[in-house]
């Protein structure tokens, strides 16, 4: 099975923090979220994984040079969602792809969805769940009408970034044009071709757009709301402290906090904080609801 994470976006909704590391590569639980997606991905059976990067590609390739069958696809230009599955034909195999896009962290069985997409024969499936901050797609039954929710009597659900499409279906995307697949599908529905939604309910997903969203996520996950990926290699617990961490012996924790490799001075106090590796807080700060980098 073959699978390709979209990683080459920008994420500026995340600046600052996005000018330091690309958001692909916020660590959850001190691990990237990239690497620990591709070990998941390994873990599910995909066997060849393919990531385009563009923003600080290079961070990209240096995470995941170690894990075998993996082929970076580096754009030189951002091209998109479409673009860059359509520059991805060239190396892909006669057989379908499942498409991830890289900042979503969610619990669907991504190898169920895979052989269902197989068990029917269908060219495009779209996994969906019901998010009404999100709810853009109207469906009927298994079948996508509109991507504007606009569709009156239908279901309404939104995308999860996760889907599953027949390589031969991305020929007609200009090539190395930036495009969005999305734009694509519409003119895939306005010529009477079907697209399949297979729907998850009671899924865990967050799209890590925002720091809010971010930082959320981490609280979902440190109180046990949200299930934890075995890749992650973290118990459930309200703090996650790197091993290798420096930390003053009267460091306070409010709530949850997740500590990587960073030194911590003395009466320091954080409440709902991430704080990446080699980050460093001075003595006495008091923080909460914060993302905390090297300065």
């Amino acid at each position: 099975m073959q699978a390709m994470i979209l990683a080459a976006g920008f994420g500026t909704r995340l600046l600052p923090y996005t000018n330091y590391r690309p958001k692909p590569l916020f660590p959850v639980l001190n691990t990237p979220l990239l690497r620990a997606a591709v070990c998941r991905l390994k873990n599910s059976g995909f066997s060849r994984i393919i990531v385009n990067c563009h923003h600080l590609g290079g961070q990209i390739v240096a995470c995941l040079e170690d894990i075998d069958e993996v082929f970076i696809q580096h754009e030189e230009r951002i091209l998109g969602t479409g673009g860059g599955l359509r520059r991805a034909l060239d190396i892909l195999d006669d057989e379908p792809l499942l498409v991830v896009n890289g900042d979503i962290y969610h619990s669907i069985d991504v190898r169920e969805l895979y052989h269902f997409h197989l068990r029917n024969g269908h060219g495009i499936t779209m996994a969906v769940h019901d998010y009404p901050r999100f709810n853009k797609l109207s469906l009927s039954d298994d079948r996508v009408l509109d991507f504007d929710g606009s569709m009156a009597g239908a279901r309404q659900r939104a995308f999860t970034g996760i889907q599953v499409i027949n390589p031969d279906l991305l020929t007609p995307i200009k090539k190395d044009t930036a495009s969005c697949i999305i734009e694509y599908y519409r003119k895939v529905l306005a010529q009477n071709q079907l697209i399949f939604a297979r729907e998850y309910q009671r899924c865990s997903w967050t799209d890590m757009g925002t720091p809010e969203d971010y930082l959320r996520l981490h609280g979902d996950l440190l109180s046990g709301r949200v299930p934890i990926w075995p890749e992650l290699d973290c118990g459930t617990t309200w703090h996650c402290i790197d091993g290798q961490a420096k930390c003053a012996d009267d460091l306070q924790i409010q709530e949850w906090a997740c500590i990587g490799r960073a030194r911590i001075g003395p009466r320091v106090k954080l409440c709902r904080c991430v704080v990446w590796d080699d980050a460093v807080i001075k003595p006495g700060r008091v923080l909460s609801d914060e993302i905390v980098i090297p300065l």
